[in-house]
């Protein structure tokens, strides 16, 4: 299980962009840090994601 966000997810053994082509995020307004250090939106195809892997997934939203 990986944490995301707080909340274990079964996604152990799939990349960072397989695991969002499960969601709504829109991979160019978010920023993912995988164990404490943030991964570079290039490394996200080839960044495998293991047992006990902690994510964050932060969205930047605009206003005005």
């Amino acid at each position: 299980m990986v944490t995301i966000n707080g909340i274990p997810t079964d996604v152990a053994g799939k990349t960072i962009r397989e695991y969002l082509t499960t969601t709504t995020y829109d991979p160019t307004r978010i920023a993912i840090e995988k164990n404490g250090e943030i991964v570079p939106k290039a490394q996200y195809d080839t960044t495998l994601l293991q047992d006990d892997d902690t994510l964050e997934v932060v969205s930047f939203v605009g206003g005005g």
